[in-house]
């Protein structure tokens, strides 16, 4: 057996296995950032802070519904609150159930929910998401294969959001569906009296404890994905890899949800330094200038009016804000006193002269 064959039936099957892993880890890395910001308003905005809680909530015990659903254990009870969920099964099942229904309550958050996303932009999104062909790959060649699908449906999904059409009321939605995700993807905190954190490290224990517990099962999985590797291979189809690219594409959506909502996020913590009745104006802009800019290619039309309808819309919220910070804090005048005032007690006085009489 050569080199390449050893590649091909053992290393190959690993290569979009592991570029999922980056991807899923690039994600946790994207969510402790934004738990980052939440934390830097708190103290401000401490009902958005719950909102965000509870959709991961929300989020988090779907999944586990579903994997009750999927196992055929059935719902008794679903309780959801703004701390707190709970979902009991109508029949205990043990075993490979059991670990299957806990996968969705681990894993399943990361990837089910950027599912209803993906769904809409089969609809939303005009490109076919093309699944380039795996056939006698190395592992080389299937983490090209696999980035090469993850650049296909980057770049459709890129061109859909910077052209996306405010005015329509489905993109709309989609916009608001995807700030939803980024906003909850996975809950900050878990109960009412004793606030448990929830971050990266939180997450990795619990799966590393839900791997280690039945480790059999981790690796029949393995198993059966080297059997359905080497079916596609002899089909000399690209079902294995299709597989894994979707998982990437759930990914990447959330990664895209997590950047948007920092944004957002990076906004209101700037704008906390303006006062109250200024800060209004930022928000009313954006509607605002949208629509009026939008207004203006339509009775003058150019090319690529959404995209810049959107470009436009982003830099004069920047202008605005930079502006009111400017004139309406004094945030800039504190820095530039506080250097005066050092250059003052940098010198030295005079002592005083005593004259006698």
């Amino acid at each position: 057996m050569t080199g390449s064959e050893v590649d091909i039936i053992i290393f190959a099957p690993l290569a979009p296995i592991f570029g999922v892993l980056l991807f899923w880890f690039i994600q946790l890395l994207f969510i402790e950032s934004q738990k980052y910001l939440l934390s830097k308003i708190w103290d401000k905005h401490k009902p958005l802070f719950r909102f965000t809680n509870f959709l991961g909530i929300f989020f988090q015990t779907v999944c586990h519904a579903l994997g009750y659903t999927v196992t055929k254990s059935g719902i008794s009870t679903f309780y959801i609150s703004v701390n707190y969920g709970k979902v009991a099964p109508k029949k205990e099942k043990k075993g490979i159930f059991e670990w299957l229904s806990n996968s969705f309550l681990f894993i399943g958050p990361f990837f089910i929910p950027s599912s209803l996303l993906l769904i809409c932009l089969f609809f939303l999104i005009t490109n076919d998401f093309d699944i380039s062909p795996a056939v006698n790959y190395t592992f080389a060649e299937g983490m090209i294969n696999f980035g090469t699908n993850l650049h296909v449906f980057s770049e459709s999904f890129f061109s859909f959001l910077i052209s996306i059409d405010l005015l329509h009321p489905v993109h709309l939605g989609f916009l608001l569906l995807l700030i939803f995700l980024g906003m909850g993807i996975r809950p900050s905190y878990i109960g009412e009296e004793k606030q448990e954190k929830i971050d990266m490290i939180y997450d990795l224990k619990n799966i590393k404890s839900h791997i280690l517990s039945k480790p059999l099962y981790l690796i029949i999985l393995f198993l059966f994905a080297y059997v359905f590797f080497y079916v596609s291979l002899l089909f000399k189809q690209s079902w294995y890899v299709a597989i894994f690219s979707i998982l990437g594409w759930l990914s990447i959506i959330a990664i895209i949800a997590l950047v948007i909502t920092q944004v957002i996020l990076l906004l209101i913590k700037i704008t906390d330094e303006i006062p109250s009745p200024w800060k209004l104006i930022v928000y009313l802009n954006i509607p605002v200038s949208y629509v009026l800019i939008r207004l203006l290619f339509h009775f003058f039309p150019i090319k690529f009016s959404n995209v810049f309808s959107l470009f436009l819309t982003i830099i004069s919220t920047i202008f605005i804000v930079f502006l009111l910070l400017k004139y309406k804090t004094n945030k800039f005048k504190t820095k530039t006193d506080m250097k005066q005032l050092k250059k003052v007690k940098e010198v030295p006085h005079e002592p005083r002269r005593i004259i006698k009489k």
